[in-house]
């Protein structure tokens, strides 16, 4: 297995073209300030701008912890010439196909840097987000067939490093689309607040997305919707509702799209909406939970709301999908409101009636003993 890997990494190395020459950042350019935040290890990666350096280049400034220093690069797709404009690295392949394409790696301090350069798989997060795997974490899509002439490259100071890496894809690639990135990373020993030595991992990557040939299905789901009401103190204000439901992309192109809810009382009488919300764009097999409150909305004993989401594809126009549930909401005020009138009317009834019963049992004439 050992000798297996060996020769892999042997063939690698020649067949992957070598990096192209370095090429050093102009010294009258002001570098930008940084745009991105730390990135941690399990943290979404934002790809870098796709733009001649530096003027519009993407940098990941990383503040190290205490007794750490400052790093910045940035990483963006390239050529083997240099940036070429693209804002990700999108291409298309057939299975059992192979491609070359190039990252710029661009060394944004005052000294020479070493980077980890690899490639991994993407994924959604919980609020939709593109987000990368953990460093620890193999990947098992994408990012397993993105493969590098070398793990580490270094680049010069205040220099572009245009690096080329190939994408092997497999026989039996399923058709669709495949998201990962290539990821530039520098982990560093640090001190943290509490004195400890800890490692972090700051990782800066391009998007990579890949479509294999073969038939498509573009497909969204609404799952698990659910419906909570609370009913408010004063009755002229109404309620809140919330509503809860889950996008699921179901299929195998990667999608977005927009959604909205309707809340309707008995016999489909509207009380109230939400106008159309983004649904950021999922990954095959990605979803994201999604949380609407509306004010206001009155007791009507039952509450339906449908959530309606329009799905929104790059060549194709894709039916509304809908899906709805109910939910009790009595007014209780009201209800309280109608037992007190009705009690008090029965009080009134009864009282009424036993005034009667007085005036029919009471004497009508004189009695005759007391007459003589």
């Amino acid at each position: 297995m050992v000798l297996r890997g060996a020769l892999a990494a042997v063939l690698l190395l020649t067949a992957l073209p070598t990096p192209a020459q370095a090429a050093p950042i102009p010294a009258q350019a002001a570098l930008a300030p940084a745009q991105a935040a730390p990135i941690p290890a399990q943290a979404a990666l934002a790809p870098a701008q796709a733009a001649p350096i530096p003027a519009r280049a993407v940098t990941a400034l990383a503040h190290a912890a205490p007794g750490g220093s400052d790093v910045r690069w940035s990483v963006q797709p390239s050529s083997a010439k240099g940036p070429d404009g693209r804002d990700f690295i999108i291409r298309r392949a057939a299975p059992g196909e192979r491609l070359t394409d190039y990252v710029g790696i661009t060394n944004l301090t005052a000294r020479p840097m070493t980077f980890t350069v690899y490639g991994t798989d993407a994924y959604n997060t919980e609020d939709g987000s593109f987000a990368l795997l953990p460093a620890a974490q193999k990947a098992t899509d994408v990012g397993s067939w993105i493969a590098l002439g070398a793990t580490g490259y270094t680049v010069p100071a205040n220099t572009r490093l245009d690096v080329p890496f190939a994408i092997t894809v497999p026989a039996d690639a399923t058709p669709g689309d495949h998201a990962g990135g290539v990821i530039a990373s520098i982990a560093e020993e640090t001190t943290n607040a509490q004195g400890r030595k800890v490692l972090v991992d700051r990782r800066v990557a391009a998007r990579v997305y890949l479509t294999v040939a073969g038939a498509t299905a573009p497909t969204l789901k609404i799952d698990t919707v659910r419906l909570e009401y609370t009913a408010s103190t004063n009755p002229a204000d109404g309620g809140v509702m919330t509503i809860r439901y889950l996008v699921r992309n179901t299929g195998n192109v990667r999608l977005g799209g927009t959604g909205s809810v309707r809340v309707n009382g008995p016999f489909g009488w509207r009380l109230a909406g939400t106008e159309a919300m983004e649904i950021p764009e999922l990954l095959p097999g990605g979803s994201v939970a999604v949380t609407e409150r509306i004010l206001g909305v009155q007791p009507t004993v039952r509450l339906t709301a449908e959530v309606a989401l329009e799905p929104a594809s790059f060549d194709r126009k894709l039916p509304v999908i809908t899906r709805g549930t109910s939910v009790w909401a009595w007014p209780w005020a009201l209800i309280a409101l109608l037992a007190v009138g009705i009690l008090y009317l029965a009080f009134r009834l009864v009282r009424r009636g036993l005034s009667r019963r007085r005036l029919k049992n009471r004497p009508t004439g004189l009695d005759p003993a007391a007459a003589q």
